[in-house]
């Protein structure tokens, strides 16, 4: 229930998730049902090449103008709220035509704790709220283990060294990312049948110690109506839904950096084959065990551009809109992985796969 001292605040939803979970595509439909509803977009990024802010700069939707999308790529918003986020924020509080409805999307590496507690802070909570954090899950990544440690590998490294942290990186994250959610999207749905999908969403149900909304969903395809009015006002609750990093940090260990993660962009020229593309990007992906590749691309005698989205080894690609007349056209992919890629080599492959 919203009391009367919240209703002159403007609601902020927060849309979390893994590394190509579909948070960029939600966003897309969550805009296009908005029904004129004047949406602000805070769009943060792992890595210096803004891809999901131009994504939806495309979209066209009158809801959403390119004036109302900011975009941070000076690292993940969480490890930032001080530099990026409280001015960012500020900046459209005071705007003349303030928006109805902020949207914040998150690095896919971002801990939502740290932004959710800076709702608190004095300049702010007495004009925005958290009207609720949903966290967009890959339900085909969940179940293909790709948050899980390998249990019996970390057992043994464990009679060798006590002090070894049981969780892998990439679970911690997973797990801090749902157990902040007021709403989890499981995404991908269509891509498992109904005895995993199931599984999946037992797992979730039973790791989380509260009642969450849990929605199914494929391609991001849920409304505006579904993702907006929760009015949960999270940021009362932050306390409740700390991270591994704020627990280890309060008994003395490190605090949350990003040191096991990192990314690079690698740039080309017009590619002559997209489907040849697709096919020779496959490899590389495995070979190296890159989390993440996304970008645009020049195609060959093409007006419009193309859009690579790789989570795994699964490659989305498809034109989204044409080269604008005064946009420099080329062919640009980050790649995101785990510390230690070999980045010669990626940059040299995938150089090779454009041709």
């Amino acid at each position: 229930m919203i009391v009367s001292s919240e209703i002159h605040k403007i609601p902020t939803t927060i849309v979390t998730g893994f590394l190509g979970a579909g948070k960029t595509t939600l966003i897309r439909n969550l805009l296009q049902t908005a029904n004129g509803k004047r949406i602000a977009l805070i769009i943060n990024e792992f890595g210096d090449l803004g891809i999901d802010g131009d994504v939806l700069k495309g979209c066209g939707e009158a809801t959403c103008s390119e004036d109302d999308i900011v975009e941070l790529t000076n690292g993940c918003i969480c490890c930032t709220v001080a530099d990026d986020f409280v001015p960012t924020i500020t900046k459209l509080l005071n705007r003349e035509n303030r928006p109805d409805h902020i949207v914040i999307e998150t690095s896919g590496l971002a801990l939502p704790q740290p932004l959710v507690a800076a709702f608190n802070w004095p300049d702010i909570r007495e004009r925005v709220t958290v009207d609720s954090v949903i966290t967009v899950v890959d339900t085909c990544a969940v179940a293909a283990g790709r948050f899980a440690s390998d249990v019996d590998k970390i057992n043994m490294q464990r009679a060798g060294d006590t002090a070894l942290d049981h969780e892998s990186p990439l679970e911690e994250l997973y797990e801090d990312q749902i157990n902040c959610a007021d709403m989890i999207v499981l995404n991908k749905a269509d891509l498992v049948d109904e005895v995993i999908f199931s599984k999946v969403q037992s797992d979730i149900e039973a790791q989380i110690k509260r009642s969450v909304k849990i929605v199914r969903a494929a391609n991001g395809s849920l409304p505006a109506s579904v993702l907006l009015g929760l009015a949960s006002a999270t940021e009362r609750e932050v306390d409740n839904r700390k991270s591994h990093h704020e627990m280890e940090s309060e008994a003395g260990h490190n605090e949350h950096d990003h040191d096991e993660f990192e990314s690079f962009v690698v740039e080309g020229g017009v590619v002559a084959n997209r489907k040849a593309l697709v096919r020779e990007l496959t490899p590389i992906i495995e070979a190296h065990d890159i989390l993440r590749m996304k970008g645009f691309i020049e195609i060959a005698d093409k007006p419009m551009r193309l859009v690579v989205q790789a989570v795994g080894n699964r490659i989305d690609h498809y034109f989204d809109r044409e080269w604008a007349r005064d946009e420099k056209r080329s062919s640009s992919l980050v790649v995101i992985g785990m510390q230690g890629l070999d980045q010669p080599a990626i940059t040299k492959a995938v150089r090779a796969a454009f041709g």
